[in-house]
């Protein structure tokens, strides 16, 4: 358990470092959006929705890794080791890890965005 916490901490800092070297990068077209209207809150659900959809692939692939590593299992655990029994999935714990890797990337782009949509747009384009 404290492993897999570990994990989701270090890939939310993963996320969250990404995110920030995107909107570093993207700063001149966060400039002109600013400065034909978009408002504040365009620009934070844009960024937002970017790491929530990274953290969403994150969750798949790891889902797919996950799903293929227990049908390995439940061929080789029973002869290796046959106390423990076959194992198990559920589509509740599918859904539940996909949703953790969407709350993931939702929290782990909430600074990157925060400082995307805070940018003036006389700022943002000087660069």
């Amino acid at each position: 358990m404290v492993a897999t916490g570990i994990a989701l901490l270090i890939g939310a800092l993963g996320l969250a470092n990404i995110m920030l070297i995107t909107v570093t990068e993207r700063t001149g077209e966060i400039g002109i959006r600013r400065a034909v209207g978009a408002r504040r809150s365009a620009i934070l659900r844009h960024f937002l929705f970017e790491a929530m959809l990274i953290g969403g692939v994150g969750g798949i692939i790891g889902i797919g890794l996950g799903v293929a590593a227990t049908a390995a299992a439940r061929h080789t655990l029973p002869n290796i080791l046959p106390p423990y029994g076959v194992p198990g999935l559920s589509i509740n714990t599918i859904l539940c890890a996909f949703g953790l890797s969407l709350l993931v990337g939702l929290a782990a782009g909430c600074y990157p965005a925060t400082r995307a949509a805070r940018m003036q747009p006389w700022d943002a384009l000087r660069y």
